[in-house]
């Protein structure tokens, strides 16, 4: 072997944790349908042939019983996929297993480009910069927090089990953020064209999705429920050269800013109700608080779900992947129930 491509084959000054091991006992028995199918993007010319743009992955799952009248979608944030939701970086039960405890038919998306949504960048354009180890903790496990993140279900190094479960899936979100975010609106948009009226569940930078499907069809979104949305309003993206030039997203939207005489308004989302949720010692906590502003400033009816007013403490950025997923779960399955038996849609 060459010394120059050895030099690509160094191995890590620390080899990597064991992986946690598999343990059946550690997730309940349960009775449920479930399957996976693909939502078919655009169709692109190259050199090569006629290849697909954008398909979306999505794995979906039921309670024997279905006994919630609308279906939720989960939509994962940043560079993440939608394993974000089938588990726990220590090997715990997910939120899509928990949502569906709860009665509900949930569907697991991969955002176009992430987990099981191929990515090639002839067809979806450049990767943006590549997720880090230090990047991972300092998002979801800051050591300055660690007294206080109660929630967390691991160490905070890259040694740690858990951090290396959190890392090894996730990958990097496109360079054009402004056409991912229109692509990845689409695509969802066409998930819900199928499956009929669904509430959206998103995370993070995964919101922008949320909020591209509810301007493109608002009759189709019963609520949206946004864990620690990305934010704050048109603000910058890093590492892209782009911002939230729309105030939520990077792609054009119905939002209208505010003038001298007139108020904000988004008026695709004035009956649609959103959530906003934030978490006690999440470094997006602020964050979330403007993005609801901004929503409530556009005449948006939105509530904010602060999870320690609701004693739901010590949890970070990652709600769904730290050990309180039960108590979490519960809170958002009730007010999903209650703003859907409200809404004058229903």
């Amino acid at each position: 072997m060459s010394e120059d491509v050895g030099t690509h084959l160094e191995q890590p000054a620390e080899a990597a944790a064991p992986a946690p091991r598999w343990d059946p006992a550690a997730v309940p028995a349960r009775l449920s349908r479930r399957g996976i199918y693909w939502v078919p993007g655009s169709r692109v010319s190259s050199a090569e042939g006629t290849l697909p743009c954008g398909p979306l992955f999505v794995e979906w799952e039921a309670p024997e019983h279905i006994t919630e009248p609308y279906p939720l979608v989960l939509i994962h944030g940043g560079g993440g996929q939608g394993t974000d939701w089938l588990g726990t970086p220590d090997g715990g039960a997910g939120w899509a297993s928990r949502f569906v405890d709860t009665g509900f038919a949930v569907h697991v998306a991969d955002r176009p480009g992430h987990g099981r949504s191929p990515l090639h960048p002839d067809v979806l354009g450049a990767p943006g910069p590549a997720f880090t180890y230090e990047g991972a903790v300092g998002l979801f496990a800051p050591a300055e927090v660690a007294d206080r993140q109660t929630a967390w279900p691991g160490g905070r190094d890259a040694g740690d089990p858990v951090v290396e479960q959190l890392v090894a899936p996730t990958g990097p979100m496109l360079a054009d953020v402004p056409a991912a975010h229109a692509r990845e609106g689409e695509a969802l948009t066409r998930l819900l064209e199928a499956v009929g009226p669904a509430v959206l569940v998103t995370h993070s930078a995964g919101a922008p999705a949320g909020w591209m499907v509810a301007d493109r069809r608002p009759d189709l979104v019963r609520a949206i429920v946004a864990i620690e949305p990305i934010g704050p309003p048109f603000a910058s993206i890093r590492g892209g050269g782009h911002s939230l030039a729309y105030g939520l997203t990077a792609a054009p939207t119905g939002y209208r800013a505010p003038t001298q005489d007139e108020p904000a308004t988004w008026p695709a989302l004035a009956d649609v109700p959103v959530a906003v949720v934030t978490a006690e010692v999440s470094p997006l906590a602020g964050i979330g608080r403007a993005v609801m502003d901004h929503l409530a400033g556009a005449g948006v009816d939105v509530e904010h779900l602060d999870l320690p007013a609701y004693g739901i403490r010590g949890n970070g950025h990652g709600v769904m992947m730290e050990s309180n997923g039960a108590e979490s779960v519960a809170l958002l399955a009730g007010w999903i129930r209650g703003v859907v038996t409200r809404s004058p849609r229903t």
